[in-house]
């Protein structure tokens, strides 16, 4: 099952709870989802980075699997953008455990 930004208008308790649910379906089937939300990417069991190579003549999107520590790291940057803030790092943890 593919979610393509499905929680798109979705924040707080909602998409913590879409999130839980993507999560049991993955119990029964494979399921990636799409997201912004840190409420949703931290309930996957595996966290990829898409991101896009630019230089003067070509764009390339790229895909990468992150580790523990640079999941942490994305997720605060999701949560509080480029300057991560100490609170932003120890919700980060948070909502991975």
């Amino acid at each position: 099952m593919m979610f393509d930004e499905i929680d798109t208008g979705v924040s707080g308790e909602i998409s913590n709870r879409m999130g839980e649910i993507m999560h049991q379906m993955s119990s029964s089937m494979q399921v990636f989802s799409i997201t912004h939300l840190p409420q949703v990417a931290s309930k996957g069991d595996h966290h990829f980075k898409v991101f896009k190579d630019e230089n003067a003549e070509v764009t390339n999107t790229k895909m990468k699997k992150l580790n523990d520590d640079e999941r942490v790291v994305e997720l605060a940057e999701m949560l509080d953008g480029k300057n991560l803030s100490d609170s932003a790092m120890a919700h980060a943890r948070q909502l991975l455990n």
